[in-house]
């Protein structure tokens, strides 16, 4: 079943073009965006499945690693497929839907459904790269439909929220390629399962110089503080399904990579420390900012830097409990944080704004909304029994578990955090819907096509509580085979090309056939 791997990148791709060649039939690019998106949720699905077993490796043009381009399909990558298919599939329903209720003639759809396929080949590709290069394309495939996307309208506020989008991810691939470069001279090859036998044979300070040059442009990427000040005015901007796609997926294939170069790449825990502080600063500076926001758009978008800091903090642990609650804690998030902007997208729909001052009103005028506003704010707060509770409680005892000083902090730092999304929540959630508006509110009609996947999403988010003990199992057995590697490592290169990989001929070593 190995064939499946290539799945979620190939079909987004070939669709892609397919749907820029349907440019004046939009219908039709409607109907090829959907069956793509929901093929690739069923591979995921299936690879879900399948990689329970050991990871699945593809060699691309089967050139077998190290010498050609390979993609691995493990429980990590698996789940991050899955999750992340699901969500962009209701985002684009979303999204279809409400250009429907617009009646948006003139909008750039043949630009629209391309450009949203890119980009999750593009995320695809990230999850499934076997070597830094290829995890690089795939950074820039979704970063190139993301400039397009976050710009859509044309509008000053957006160019100029793009602009700053543009240069700091620009700013972040530089890194990354840079870093790329460094380790490729250090070590002959830029395959994964490669560098993992060869980076510990180099010198300590050199792979400690290439350690941090990655965790730099991932940790941009991520939004990790101080390194996050950018999101927060340039998510707010963009059209209600761009936002909501790029909060739930573009930081946590951040996250991801931090993840798997972190454990593959760099065991050992020689920076755990700083990504402690880092985590910390990121949970405390994140929810500040959101307490102090009136625009539930801005409030949400801090959220979602202070929430990265509970996946850093699990993945500092360096243990499997910190992995596989930091592992867990992601899937809720993107499920979750997709969800709550979609719901602002609504919001701004029947209320006219998205500013809790010029608010209100809206739980008479469109009750149902309150409940889709309320249940995943609720998740994301950490309200027992909901699948962020479960999380943020297998972080904190795993932290708990580590009983260090540093960890304790951590541990205080996160109980906060989560009071103060709850007390930001339930504001926004108070202004939003209870508070007396200016002038009468009529009932509003919300449309059914942006109603349902927005309810798809709190679903799933309210199925990751009701799964949480098979879901926990399966991030426990992820986390051990990240803390392994060995799984990994064995089925990606061929027996002769394991064990020390220095004397090997770096010109074939490193190729991309």
């Amino acid at each position: 079943m190995n064939w499946v791997v290539p799945l979620p990148v190939a079909i987004p791709l070939f669709s892609a073009g397919l749907a820029l060649a349907l440019y004046r039939r939009p219908n039709l690019q409607r109907i090829v965006s959907v069956t793509a998106l929901s093929l690739v949720l069923a591979a995921s699905i299936t690879l879900l499945v399948l990689a329970d077993d050991g990871p699945l490796v593809v060699d691309v043009g089967d050139w077998a690693a190290p010498v050609g381009i390979n993609l691995v399909a493990d429980r990590l990558s698996s789940l991050m497929l899955t999750i992340s298919a699901a969500v962009t599939l209701c985002v684009l329903l979303y999204s279809l839907a409400q250009g429907s209720e617009d009646d948006e003639e003139s909008a750039p759809v043949s630009i629209y459904h391309p450009t949203f396929l890119v980009l999750a080949a593009g995320v695809a590709d990230a999850f499934l790269s076997g070597d830094l290069f290829n995890i690089y394309v795939g950074f820039e495939i979704l970063l190139a439909a993301s400039y397009v996307l976050i710009t859509l309208g044309g509008s000053g506020e957006r160019i100029r929220a793009g602009t700053i989008y543009i240069v700091v991810a620009l700013l972040s691939s530089v890194l990354f390629l840079v870093a790329i470069a460094m380790i490729y001279a250090a070590t002959g090859t830029v395959n994964l399962a490669q560098l993992a036998l060869r980076l510990p044979e180099i010198d300590p300070g050199v792979r400690l110089v290439l350690q941090v040059m990655l965790l730099l442009a991932f940790a941009i990427k991520a939004a990790v503080f101080p390194l996050s000040a950018w999101l927060p005015d340039s998510y707010p901007t963009a059209p209600a399904p761009v936002t909501a796609v790029f909060a739930g997926l573009l930081t946590k294939v951040g996250v991801y990579a931090i993840i798997r170069t972190q454990t593959l790449l760099f065991p050992g825990g020689q920076l755990d420390d700083v990504l402690m502080w880092a985590a910390l600063a990121t949970m405390v500076v994140g929810i500040l900012g959101a307490v102090a926001q009136d625009d539930i758009k801005r409030l949400l978008s801090f959220t979602l830097v202070s929430h990265i800091g509970y996946m850093v903090f699990g993945i500092a642990l360096s243990t499997q409990a910190g992995y596989s609650a930091s592992i867990y804690y992601v899937v809720h998030h993107i499920t979750v944080q997709t969800a709550l902007f979609l719901v602002v997208g609504l919001i701004e729909r029947a209320g006219g704004s998205t500013s809790l001052t010029r608010l209100g009103g809206l739980a008479k005028a469109a009750p149902l909304l309150a409940i889709l506003f309320f249940v995943p704010a609720m998740n994301l707060a950490g309200i027992p029994p909901l699948s962020g509770f479960l999380g943020k409680v297998g972080l904190l005892e795993a932290g708990v578990q580590q009983g260090t000083t540093l960890t304790y902090i951590l541990v205080a730092g996160g109980v906060v955090t989560s009071l103060l999304t709850l007390y930001a929540l339930v504001k926004a959630w108070n202004k939003a819907f209870w508070q007396t508006p200016a002038e009468v509110r009529p009932p509003v009609r919300l449309p059914f096509g942006m109603v349902a996947p927005t309810a798809a999403l709190i679903g799933v988010g309210l199925l990751l509580t009701f799964a949480a003990g098979p879901l926990y199992g399966y991030t426990d057995r992820a986390a051990a085979a990240l803390k392994e590697r060995t799984p990994y490592i064995t089925a990606v290169l061929p027996d002769g090309e394991r064990g020390s990989g220095k004397s090997a001929d770096a010109s074939t070593d490193g190729g991309h056939g």
